[in-house]
């Protein structure tokens, strides 16, 4: 990654500020996504919410690095995209396994579609372990004997996962 031009001091609530960070490197920024995602448009779209994200934070910084904060979040964004495909992907290749009749509608698709990427959002959030706890539980239907196994933790320790699991789901239903 190229050296930044500036150091720059933001306070990234502070509209004039966000401008300059915008005049000096959505460029760069955007070249920069062109040749990472080899699409214009998906660039174009992740430069956009990059600075949209720069200019909704309430953080005040010295950018010692602008590139260098600007491609943090253009990574961040650019691996939830790909993220929100693999789930869309897999929820058509199980659609597609099912009989005509029992194909949901546009509506419920898009209603399902919306519920995935929020439990996705939310399991992104846990840690490795605990991510792993919660699936093994809940879609393998393993004990938390077999899992504390399976993971090299105390029965104890899966307990704790299972809670932050929970405490994460219970989070994602009141924000609802």
């Amino acid at each position: 990654m190229p050296a930044s031009h500036s150091c720059l001091t933001v306070d990234l609530q502070h509209g004039d500020a966000v401008g300059q960070l915008y005049g000096e490197h959505h460029g760069w920024l955007l070249s920069w996504l062109r040749h990472k995602l080899g699409s214009a448009h998906l660039a174009a779209d992740l430069a956009h919410d990059t600075f949209l994200r720069v200019l909704t934070s309430r953080a005040h910084v010295t950018l010692l690095q602008p590139r260098a904060y600007l491609c943090t979040i253009a990574h961040g964004l650019a691996v939830n995209h790909w993220r929100r495909l693999d789930v869309e992907r897999a929820y058509l290749d199980a659609l597609a396994c099912l009989p005509e009749a029992l194909a949901p509608s546009p509506e419920e698709r898009l209603l399902v579609l919306e519920a995935l990427h929020q439990a996705d959002a939310m399991l992104a959030r846990l840690p490795h372990k605990a991510r792993r706890a919660f699936l093994m539980h809940q879609l393998d239907g393993h004990t938390y004997a077999e899992i504390a196994q399976e993971l090299g933790v105390s029965e104890r320790m899966v307990r704790k996962y299972m809670a932050q699991s929970m405490l994460q789901c219970l989070s994602l239903s009141l924000a609802d």
